[in-house]
């Protein structure tokens, strides 16, 4: 069972917890064998589960954001990792973010280091994350780090938050578009299709075309459930594997407009990622192993390996990535530069901002562009139908005159 405890150290300072135990003897046990006075042990009262509690179920991104810049914050004011972890324990108000905190309080009061700590909670803390904290704890400049680190994920979210807003409107535009010509098959072109019949007149080769394709929609919906299904399955199993994934990865760099879009997104986080790295002392090919994860796409992940295996042989970075066109020629030489400076966490950091600002106006255009092309689109579906359920009513109305 989960209990809660609180108890007095030997310097008289009060400590409070939680542990899992049989029973509050066992517990009672353990905390005086690590030289805590016990005051009170009770069991901890399963709470029911509300709809809200249901909402805020998981760690999100400004969960982790927060509670990175607060840490840091906590850090440079002197105080000690213990006390910075209790201060933000009574301050999140995010369940699942509350109880990984005090997962890592039960951690750090076991003798365990922070990144050990946190390394227990994958999805919320990236293996990245976690070699950052230890180069941060092993260098001395834990808040540091944590300050630099608070400042990537902010862009990171940031830079998320540019590209949904972009795709927003288009695709609720599609999603409602879907959701009309749904709604004609299943409702409103059956009942034109018995009017049609009954007054048996010839029917346009658009008419036939709408009225054969809701005829199929209507008759053999569990069968169109099925192949939709069907489809996800296969897809999904197909992008399971390593030939699947790379092809898709591949198809999505060349997609018109939007895999402008993703090369620059993934250039920018790699660049960002690379130099954080760097510059808290990670050595090179263990940062390039890393980063390479955070690409997010086959193709630059198998890339940046490479480079990694290149680099590990004796070949400097930029002559590594210059074999590669995806790596476009701006960030090759500003790597170069950085070798041969000796400051390369700043050129990464420098490119990465370059190509932050080519992404936000790639947005911006993306969006102008889209908004009249999805206008025309939506324009030419709308009189299709319109012309294909009108035209034999007007016909017949044409031919009784």
């Amino acid at each position: 069972m989960k209990l809660s405890y609180k108890a007095t150290t030997q310097d008289g300072k009060i400590q409070q917890g939680e542990i899992d135990a049989k029973d509050i003897n066992e517990a009672v046990f353990y905390l005086r064998n690590k030289d805590l006075v016990p005051i009170s042990v009770v069991e901890q009262k399963e709470s029911k589960f509300t709809v809200n509690d249901l909402l805020k179920s998981r760690a999100s991104g400004n969960d982790l954001v927060l509670f990175t810049r607060q840490m840091s914050s906590i850090l440079a004011s002197g105080l000690t990792l213990m006390q910075a972890l209790l201060i933000l324990k009574d301050q999140i108000q995010n369940p699942a973010m509350k109880e990984i905190v005090n997962g890592i309080i039960s951690e750090v009061q076991e003798g365990k280091s922070f990144h050990e700590a946190i390394a227990k909670y994958p999805k919320v803390f990236s293996s990245i994350y976690v070699s950052l904290i230890t180069a941060g704890e092993s260098s001395g400049f834990l808040d540091k780090i944590l300050s630099r680190l608070a400042d990537n994920l902010e862009k990171d979210q940031k830079l998320k938050s540019t590209i949904s807003s972009a795709l927003l409107y288009p695709v609720i535009v599609v999603i409602l578009m879907v959701v009309v010509m749904v709604i004609m098959m299943i409702f409103v072109v059956p009942q034109l299709t018995g009017l049609y019949s009954n007054l048996n007149i010839p029917l346009p080769f658009a008419t036939q075309v709408v009225i054969g394709l809701s005829g199929f929609v209507t008759n053999f919906w569990p069968l169109v459930l099925g192949m939709i299904a069907l489809g996800a399955i296969l897809y999904r199993r197909w992008v399971s594997t390593d030939s699947g994934q790379l092809l898709r990865d591949e198809l999505a760099l060349r997609i018109p407009l939007f895999g402008n879009l993703i090369e620059l997104s993934i250039l920018t986080e790699f660049s960002r990622t690379f130099g954080l790295l760097v510059g808290a002392g990670t050595l090179v090919v263990q940062s390039l192993i890393e980063t390479a994860d955070v690409a997010g796409n086959k193709v630059y992940k198998n890339a940046i390996v490479d480079v990694s295996k290149r680099v590990e042989k004796g070949i400097t970075i930029g002559d590594a990535m210059s074999t590669y066109g995806i790596f476009p020629p701006i960030l090759v030489q500003m790597v170069r530069i950085g070798e041969q400076t000796g400051k390369l966490d700043e050129s990464l950091l420098k490119v990465s901002e370059y190509f932050e600002r080519e992404l936000e106006g790639k947005v911006k255009g993306l969006t102008t562009a889209l908004e009249p092309f999805i206008m025309i689109v939506l324009g030419i579906g709308v009189a299709f139908l319109i012309v294909s359920i009108i035209t034999p009513i007007y016909n017949l109305t044409s031919s009784i005159q």
